[in-house]
């Protein structure tokens, strides 16, 4: 690769960046370095490892063999290093700086949690040891068990459940098992306010059920009288969010719960947002009947990346007993034991007055070892009082930066009273041709990942900030000042807005054609300036 396929090139002569600085040679700006793609590093004739020919052997693949070389790079072990390591260093990360992603809660992950995690006999179990060596791991995943059933005052848990939507479907397979179990099988809508999660109509519907929208009310809460208007003899559930994802608390929910249970339904609760309320409400005493957890947004287990995620679902007396199998329970002897399909039968005498319910299996295990041990960590550091005080002050931080910006950006429920973990705000009062998409760029600028922008769907042009409960008053005073800037300049029209970032790495691209239009594979340009000469 020629070094000025990324850097200065003689057209650029007397041209300056975007910054105002002259272009480099390399196309690094000081720290900031350029990084080509792999495949323009090395070159697919030579290899930075010495390995034997191998020996040519009978192909078992048929007419699946590949008839080209696989066209990989060659890169020695430092040109490895530094490709990845220059990659990493254009990413934004929670352990950088502030991570405002509204609905998403990237907590700090301690490294207490980490450190535990890697504690040989956790770190390195595995799913098919027998139960007799693994007792220190059951132990963790029933002591979390007893803590999340405490903590959202149910009364069984789920526990293999792999990621939030995950444990919705087990959520509403519980619901659907207990329907058919009294012979209400007919029961097929499912019904879900506009203020919920993304993920819950989603849900419903792979579960088989009918959905249909419960409308908000214009302070962002569940319209409670349209929501019993439509109960009837065909309504399995109702999917609620609480807090919702405008931020809110939802007030009514014990009155909504008691009109779908005397309507003959199952309340189910989104628990995404449980990190606003955690020590402080039980969702048992609203009379949710199954909720899930995602532990990277309440329990500081890590997010992102595709996994490994955990969401465990919560269960109330009515569903206990249709939770998948496997689980965990300390029986008479004083040891906690998996509960597997042979001994499922004895367990539910002793426990459930001899009922059996299951729907079967989520997964072909137990649930994420790594996260269980994270979790219960965080658990255990906080105690009751220190998990209060989470929800306490991840509540007090959104509401900072509420009340800090609702002057200079329009915050459509600022008058619903205080929001909860994360505070809204929309691109109403921006200057004509500007959007929430002009604040979000040039708030990469100012060194931020952006808020997360046009959700939820109900707020045109929404910007939702979630600040979470460990960052300091000099941490959210940085943002705001950032966020305050960017917004009076949009306000003000600034043209320069439009074309922003301009100090990332990239420049603004062509989202909706990056989207529609991938580009997935790369193909190398020599051949094709060859037919070109």
């Amino acid at each position: 690769m020629s070094i000025n396929a990324s850097g200065w090139r003689p057209e650029m002569a007397g041209k300056d960046n975007a910054d105002g600085a002259a272009p480099t040679f390399t196309g690094n700006k000081a720290l900031m370095l350029e990084e080509a793609l792999i495949f323009e590093i090395g070159d697919t004739t030579t290899t930075g490892v010495d390995i034997a020919p191998a020996q040519e052997g009978k192909s078992r693949l048929g007419n699946l063999a590949r008839d080209t070389t696989i066209g990989l790079p060659g890169l020695s072990e430092p040109e490895t290093v530094r490709h990845y390591t220059r990659l990493s260093r254009q990413n934004y990360a929670i352990d950088l700086g502030l991570f405002p992603l509204g609905s998403c809660t990237m907590k700090h992950n301690p490294r207490l949690n980490e450190k535990m995690a890697r504690l040989p006999g956790f770190a390195d179990v595995h799913p098919l040891q027998p139960v007799d060596t693994v007792q220190g791991a059951l132990e963790v995943i029933n002591e979390l068990a007893v803590w999340l059933i405490k903590l959202t005052g149910m009364h069984g848990v789920a526990m293999s459940p792999k990621a939030g939507a995950h444990g919705e479907l087990c959520g509403i397979l519980c619901i659907k098992a207990a329907l058919e179990k009294r012979g209400e099988g007919h029961r097929k809508v499912v019904l879900v306010p506009e203020s919920a999660h993304g993920t819950n109509p989603a849900t419903a519907a792979f579960a088989g059920f009918k959905v249909e929208d419960i409308p908000a009310t214009a302070e962002g809460r569940v319209d409670t009288a349209a929501l019993k208007a439509r109960l009837g003899p065909d309504v399995a559930a109702v999917m609620i969010t609480n807090p919702n994802t405008c931020g809110l608390f939802e007030r009514d929910l014990k009155e909504i719960s008691d009109a779908v249970h005397a309507a003959g339904g199952y309340v189910y609760c989104d628990g995404a947002n449980f990190n606003a309320i955690v020590g402080r409400v039980r969702p048992g005493d609203l009379g949710v009947d199954a909720m899930h957890i995602n532990l990277h947004k309440t329990f500081s287990t890590p997010h992102g990346g595709g996994g490994p995620g955990s969401g465990p679902v919560v269960l109330s007396e009515a569903l206990s007993s249709f939770a998948p199998l496997p689980y965990t329970a300390r029986t008479k002897d004083g040891h906690v034991h998996l509960i597997e399909e042979e001994r499922a039968e004895e367990f539910a005498v002793e426990h459930f007055g001899g009922k059996l319910d299951s729907f079967g299996r989520m997964t072909a295990f137990h649930g994420q070892m790594g996260m269980f041990t994270r979790a219960l960590t965080y658990i255990l550091s906080h105690g009751a009082d220190g998990l209060r005080q989470v929800a306490e002050d991840a509540v007090l931080n959104a509401n900072y930066v509420l009340r800090s910006l609702e002057d200079v950006l329009d915050a459509p429920f600022a008058g619903a009273g205080p929001c909860m973990h994360e505070a809204l705000f929309s691109d109403a009062n921006l200057a004509d041709g500007f959007s929430t998409l002009d604040v979000a760029k040039g708030l990469i600028d100012e060194g931020y990942h952006p808020m997360t922008v046009y959700f939820p769907l109900v707020v045109h042009g929404a910007m939702l900030v979630e600040p979470t409960e460990t960052e300091s008053k000099a941490a959210l005073d940085q943002f705001i000042g950032a966020l305050r800037s960017v917004a009076e300049r949009a306000k003000a029209g600034d043209p320069a807005l439009k074309t922003a970032p301009h100090f990332a790495p990239r420049s603004r691209l062509d989202e909706t054609q990056a989207a529609r239009r991938p580009v997935l594979a790369w193909k190398d340009p020599a051949p094709m300036a060859a037919a070109a000469e």
